[in-house]
Formats: structure tokens, C-alpha cells, sequence
């Protein structure tokens, strides 16, 4: 048994033997939570680490809200990331680490009880709407799990064939304003159907979830967005380095060529086909900061603003370039590091910044400890915010895994990122003297004990895979 089962042992007896710490002498009169996704957002605006981006309302609400500066997913692709969520197991133990693993079709997450069916045994209403689960589910599931009829929409939406650009024939690589009504696209659509239910009373406290499509690819926005940003003058990433790869192992250099026709054609030899993403992917930013936006705004004007939880996460963060690299599907920082921030009732401990890394994973057990929710039918991985929630400087020794493959995993601590291949090869970098990962320390005896350090968090074994595609 190793130290992350050990920790989450310990953690359902602390559920069992005491009061959820937010919730105590308050039994009757449980929070609700309104949970936002972000799909593909990385760190670039939410962090300022890239210049310029523009996200007014997400900076309004970390005003209020405890904001997560180490953040990390479970997996860096969307389906395996929401599925660690939802089931609070990791992938490691599922053998979901790709897209396409239809993880909640087959073992063990067919007989796992979600987040959403806990909340709703629990006695909580349960509403969602948008890109939730991005996975099939066993006929009639998903809608026995949600009060309203679940819609999803998809990632439109798209340019007219023939239109595409940079790379004509590639819909969903491309930037491009759009000059139809804001409601062409799902994220508008179920943003009203969202405002609209918060608009309502409902008896029961209510798990709200808003699946956001955007920023995801396709890179369109009403014009509006795009507006906000010079094309031409859209700055190159600071994190980018043409000879990044030197001191990466193949593997390394494999996961880096998942896309490798989109970095070859509109990366380094194109800069100009590079800005013209980077200005799209700005534009989608901001267009998805609104929708958040819209939907707390929302929030706060109906009658269950004082003792709801807001909860933001996105389910990987993306490359534009580092790494020589485009999108997700690595375990480098620019796909692992995630924007996340909590609001708790009364704006408790509203505008500090936690710096301790945590992982989405470890939104379930928060949730289920903050909300008093029944005790789940099976073990978690994750650990509960719910300390952090109190404290945000408290001491905090867990680190951050992703894991994106039987044995493709990397352990992110407060200032070290690992990462260990199937074949033993090994990555380490120094988060205090370099941020963007440009120096490979695996091999360098000085620092021989921090490596021994983290190689204690991974995993004894990993499940086999469940299938899929990389990217």
C-alpha cells in the first residue's frame, strides 16, 4: 500500500469520526455549489504568465474567493481528467488516461458512484448542463443523475468548410471571430438555461455544474473578443525556447509530437500562423471569463448567494508553443497546471492565494466533507481542501501527480516538478530558478535527494489501459 492510499484511509476516518468543518451547527442548512469548468484554460491570464490576456471577471471573483497558484490535473486530456473528478479515483487505478478510454462504460467507474449521484443520494438537487462528463455513460445514467435534461451542444461553433486557417481542411485549428448571435454557441445556451435555474427556488440545496466548451479549439468568440487583442502584435510565449528538447528523454520528445503537424505548420516556422492562434486563443479566454462571469453575476442576485460555494477549475491547462508543443497530453507544467479557486459562503478568506499544490482530484473529497454529503461508496485518492479552505498557508507536505499513461506520471511539489517514463528515464526541474522547465536536473547528483523524495509518491503499480488516442 502506498502513501497516497495510506493518506486517503485516514481521511475517510476523519469523515466518519467528526462534523464537516465548514458546515458545523449549520446541518440544516447545507451549502449549495455551483461548479464551473473551464476546458483547455491555462495559466496564462488566470496567473500572468503571458502578457495581456484579458479575464476582468475572473479577477473580481479571486477578490473573493481562495485561489490556487499550484493547482494540478490528474490527467492532462479532458475525458481521464473529468473522470478522476467525478469519481474521485485517480487514473492510475483506472487505466483512463486517454481520450476515447470510455472510462465510464467499463470497469472499475461502471460501478462507481459519481460526485453527481452522491450529491443527489445525499438529498441534493442536481443540475448540469454543457461539457461535464465528455464521455458516453451507460444508458439512462447521466439522466438519472440530473434533475433537468442534460445538454451538452459541442464545440462549435465552426467555420464554413474551406474557410479554415492556417491549416485549410483542419476545423478545429483554426481563429476566427464570429459574427453570428452570441447564442450560436453552447456555452451561451447553456449559460442561460443555468441563470435560468438559479433564477428559480428550489427546496433542496442544489449541485449546479456549467460545462464550459470554450477555450477549447475551435478558436471562435463573438468578434467582441477578438477586438480586445492586436493579431500582430500578439507576443510570442515567454516560456518558449527553440532548443528546449535537448536534455528531454524520447519520451519526452514523443508526447511532444502528439500534434506535430500543427506545431510544424503554424508554430516556430510561421510565427505569424502562431500569433494568429495565440490571439485566438486570447479571444476564447475572454470569452469564456464572461461566461463565468455571467453565471456568478447570476448567482449573486438570486436568493442563494450568501450559501452557495463557487467552484472554478479547468480540467488541464495547454501548451501554445512551449516545449516546442501545442495543446495538452504531456506532463510538463504548461499541461498539467490548472486555473482553480474556491468561494466559499461569505467570502471566507475571499482574495488570498494558497500556494500549496493540490490536485482536481482532490475536489471530491472537499466537496464531500464542505457539503456533509453521505460517506461515498468508494475510496478516494484525493485529499480534502477542507484544511486549506481554513488555512491557506497551512503546511501541506502532499504533492501534485498527473499521469497521463501506465507509467507516464510526474510528482509537482511546492517548488520541484519530476517526471519518471515507462523505460525509467527521468525529467526534474527547479520551479525557483526555472519556471518554464528549460533545465533537465534528473541527472545532476546534487540534487539525487529530492529525487529519491518524490519517487516515493508513485504509484506501486498502474492499471492496465483502457484504450483510446493520444491528443
Amino acid at each position: 500500500m502506498n502513501r497516497i492510499r495510506v493518506f486517503s484511509f485516514r481521511l475517510l476516518a476523519t469523515w466518519l469520526a467528526a462534523p464537516a468543518l465548514l458546515l458545523a451547527g449549520q446541518a440544516a442548512n447545507r451549502p449549495n455549489v455551483l461548479m464551473i469548468i473551464v476546458d483547455d484554460m491555462n495559466h496564462y491570464g488566470f496567473h500572468d504568465t503571458y502578457p495581456g490576456i484579458q479575464l476582468p471577471h475572473l479577477d473580481a471573483l479571486k477578490q473573493q474567493s481562495i485561489t490556487f497558484s499550484h493547482a494540478y490535473c490528474a490527467a492532462p486530456v479532458c475525458g481521464p481528467s473529468r473522470a478522476a473528478v467525478f469519481s474521485g479515483i485517480a487514473p492510475h487505478r483506472t487505466g483512463a488516461y486517454l481520450n476515447g478510454a470510455d472510462p465510464w462504460r467499463q470497469a472499475p467507474l461502471n460501478r462507481t458512484e459519481s460526485l453527481v449521484e452522491l450529491f443527489q443520494r445525499s438529498g441534493y438537487l442536481t443540475f448540469g448542463n454543457g461539457k461535464v462528463f465528455h464521455a458516453k455513460l451507460d444508458d439512462g445514467r447521466l439522466e438519472k443523475m440530473f434533475s433537468n435534461k442534460p445538454y451538452a451542444g459541442g464545440f462549435g461553433p465552426f467555420m464554413p468548410e474551406g474557410e479554415e486557417k492556417p491549416i485549410p481542411g483542419d476545423r478545429f485549428w483554426i481563429a476566427e471571430p464570429w459574427d453570428g448571435p452570441d447564442e450560436d454557441f453552447p456555452d451561451v445556451r447553456n449559460l442561460h438555461s443555468t441563470q435560468e435555474f438559479l433564477a428559480r427556488e428550489h427546496e433542496e440545496p442544489f449541485f449546479a455544474v456549467l460545462g464550459l466548451w470554450r477555450p477549447h479549439t475551435p478558436f471562435t468568440a463573438p468578434r467582441r473578443f477578438f477586438d480586445l487583442y492586436d493579431e500582430d502584435s500578439m507576443p510570442l510565449p515567454p516560456g518558449y525556447r527553440e532548443d528546449d528538447l535537448e536534455d528531454v528523454p524520447p519520451e519526452g520528445h514523443r508526447l511532444s509530437r502528439i500534434w506535430g503537424k500543427r506545431w510544424d505548420l503554424t508554430g516556430a516556422s510561421d510565427p505569424d500562423a502562431w500569433r494568429h492562434m495565440l490571439w485566438g486563443y486570447a479571444a476564447a479566454h475572454s470569452f469564456a471569463d464572461w461566461t463565468v462571469g455571467q453565471a456568478v453575476e447570476a448567482l449573486d442576485k438570486s436568493r442563494y448567494a450568501k450559501n452557495t460555494i463557487v467552484i472554478i477549475w479547468s480540467d488541464n491547462g495547454y501548451h501554445m508553443g512551449e516545449k516546442n508543443h501545442f495543446e495538452k497530453a504531456t506532463v510538463w507544467e504548461m499541461s498539467a497546471r490548472t486555473p482553480m479557486l474556491l468561494r466559499l459562503p461569505g467570502n471566507k478568506n475571499g482574495g488570498t492565494l494558497c500556494e500549496r499544490p493540490v490536485n482536481s482530484i482532490d475536489i471530491f473529497p472537499t466537496l464531500v466533507e464542505a457539503c456533509g454529503l453521505e460517506h461515498p461508496g468508494q475510496n478516494p485518492d484525493g485529499a480534502s481542501l477542507v484544511p486549506l479552505l481554513e488555512n491557506p498557508f497551512r503546511e501541506w507536505n502532499r504533492p501534485a501527480l498527473t499521469c497521463y499513461g501506465e507509467g507516464i506520471i510526474s510528482v509537482r511539489s511546492e517548488r520541484f516538478r519530476y517526471i519518471r517514463y515507462p523505460d525509467g528515464t527521468e525529467e526534474l526541474y527547479d520551479h525557483a530558478t526555472d519556471p518554464n522547465e528549460w533545465k533537465n536536473l534528473a541527472g545532476d547528483p546534487g540534487y539525487k535527494a529530492v529525487v529519491d523524495s518524490l519517487r516515493a509518491w508513485l504509484p506501486l503499480r498502474y492499471a492496465p489501459s483502457l484504450g483510446g488516442r493520444n491528443g
